[in-house]
């Protein structure tokens, strides 16, 4: 028998040092699960209420059972307590309060006892396992890896990093790209996550970053942070863009990073399966790299609205297709770039929307101000667009415009309080037409015409503003590119300059309201909320923190 329980502890050590090796883990951590095994197998032997414990020494495989129970004066779990007689027969010098060790004989494990052990042992390897791989890899987004494909599943690549597995899933690949089990690939940790069954590493050929990462090991300057990728773009599989600047005024970015002959951009696009890559120089001024990421076509001029995050692009007719692109791949992949949304107009159609502009504010100052055409003209020519502008500029400056005088100023900030106060008055008719209660109105920061568009999308009293997040509120509408295919001459003529889409925001987004006035409108909604709580002894403790009255 002796033999025997030998023989089985020796095969225990093996076990644990293989499994140690092959799974990359600490042995102790697998000589903790077979005494964890071992504990609840002899627990099955002994009585589940013992405290029993084991221990198994790493080195000669020796293998010690005992009990654990406590000295008392009158025992009441036999399992757990023992009495002083008995207790100093195992531990002289035991007294009343003690835990000592009551030794066990070793247990011969049976099947079924053995099956239990060896899940505790399979179970408490593979958290460990699955710990030490989240561990490794937790800190290394962002890093370029090298595998081998596993296998695909439902489009989704399974790469062998050799410690771990990630996936490369369907929309992180680069378009058309073949995958082969068994052959090497490079992607970037994108992000791992722990998760129920394992860490998961989700890795990207398409990230824009996977084609930094390339560049900073074929660029010997970029490693180095001589030469910066300020901005990136792609379209996987077909085009990119990226924006870089040097330190060093005596090194051009754009020639370190194509090298010798092309060599260090074609080692990174033979990686990428022949994307093409527009490398652009990166300028602090937003006009200047617009030129710049449209290229290669001609920019004849730029307009920038900051406060929107717009850019307008005008071109000459013969470069529109060409700044669009194929699919409009240019202008996406420069409006991504410049993190704006980029309008490209022709100088037909630039020089049409300015003299539709122009008409329309002078139409709308003649209307409003009750002047004749010449001087709504005037006021449109020296930058005036908005009734307020007028109304509440320095008069000094209305007074100073080539042939009029301050009475004149005088009289058309006069006329245009006037028209704001009536376009105030029926935006209140439109308002109370659409039933939005007069408390809105009483909010700080909230005018006519926002209570109109508030009763419009449906808020029409206190408890609906309050419901709503800042966010909701206030958000500005994005500007999405609209894709748009090359058009021939005749047919640009035919359409309408606009070529944006606006992405839903705040209900009231388009008024510019900033986050501090959307959180001061969104606290004024909900005081009626704490308003007029008092003291209610019949309340059922509603009123517990209301303050006492003397």
């Amino acid at each position: 028998m002796a033999s025997a329980i030998s023989a089985n502890r020796a095969e225990l050590l093996a076990i644990a040092t293989a499994v140690a090796t092959e799974k990359m883990i600490d042995k102790s951590i697998v000589i903790e699960a077979m005494e964890e095994a071992i504990q609840k197998s002899a627990r099955n032997r002994y009585g589940a209420e013992n405290d029993i414990r084991a221990k198994l020494d790493p080195r000669t495989g020796d293998l010690r059972l005992w009990r654990v129970v406590e000295v008392v004066e009158e025992v009441e779990d036999y399992f757990k307590q023992v009495d002083l007689k008995a207790a100093q027969k195992l531990q002289a010098d035991a007294k009343v309060g003690d835990f000592i060790v009551d030794p066990l004989p070793p247990v011969d494990l049976g099947r079924i006892d053995a099956q239990s052990a060896k899940q505790v042992i399979f179970q408490k390897v593979r958290d460990a396992e699955r710990d030490r791989q989240y561990a490794e890899y937790k800190d290394r987004a962002g890093e370029i890896i090298t595998g081998v494909i596993k296998s695909v599943e439902f489009g989704h690549v399974i790469v062998n990093l050799g410690r771990a597995e990630g996936v490369i899933r369907r929309d992180a690949q680069i378009p058309r790209e073949v995958a082969r089990v068994g052959e090497r690939v490079r992607a970037l940790i994108l992000k791992v996550e722990r998760q129920n069954r394992g860490p998961q590493i989700f890795l990207s050929r398409a990230h824009p970053d996977f084609m930094k990462k390339l560049f900073a090991q074929e660029v010997p300057e970029i490693y180095d942070n001589i030469i910066e990728i300020k901005a990136a773009a792609r379209d996987p599989g077909s085009r990119a863009k990226i924006g870089v600047i040097s330190r060093d005024s005596s090194i051009d970015p754009v020639g370190a990073c194509v090298g010798m002959k092309g060599s260090r951009v074609q080692a990174v696009v033979q990686e990428l399966q022949g994307e093409k890559i527009d490398i652009i120089p990166w300028s602090e001024d937003t006009a200047t790299f617009v030129v710049n990421a449209l290229q290669p076509a001609t920019v004849s001029r730029v307009v920038i609205d900051e406060e929107e995050s717009r850019i307008e692009v005008v071109v000459p007719d013969d470069q529109l297709s060409l700044a669009i692109g194929r699919r409009g791949q240019n202008v996406r992949l420069a409006s991504q770039l410049t993190n704006s949304a980029i309008d490209i107009l022709t100088e037909a159609e630039s020089s049409e929307k300015r003299t539709r502009e122009f008409a329309e504010r002078s139409k709308m100052f003649e209307e409003e101000l009750d002047v004749d055409e010449t001087l709504s003209q005037l006021l449109v020519a020296e930058g005036f667009t908005e009734l307020e502008e007028v109304a509440y500029i320095d008069l000094a400056e209305i007074a100073n415009i080539e042939g009029f005088d301050e009475e004149l100023g005088q009289e058309l900030q006069s006329r245009a309080q006037e028209a704001l106060d009536r376009r105030e008055e029926a935006s209140r008719q439109t308002r109370r037409e659409l039933g939005v209660e007069d408390a809105l109105a009483e909010i700080p920061h909230l005018t006519e015409a926002m209570l109109v568009t508030l009763g419009k999308a449906g808020i029409k009293t206190l408890d609906d503003l309050a419901d709503l997040a800042t966010d909701e509120l206030i958000a500005k509408k994005r500007a999405e590119q609209r894709r748009r295919t090359p058009e021939k001459p005749e047919q640009r003529r035919e359409r309408t300059p606009a070529k944006t889409e606006e992405a839903k925001g705040g209900v009231l987004g388009e008024y510019g309201l900033t986050e501090e006035q959307g959180n001061e409108i969104i606290m004024a909604a909900r005081a009626h909320w704490f308003a007029d709580e008092e003291p209610d002894s019949g309340s059922n403790g509603e009123a517990a923190n209301a303050e006492p009255s003397l």
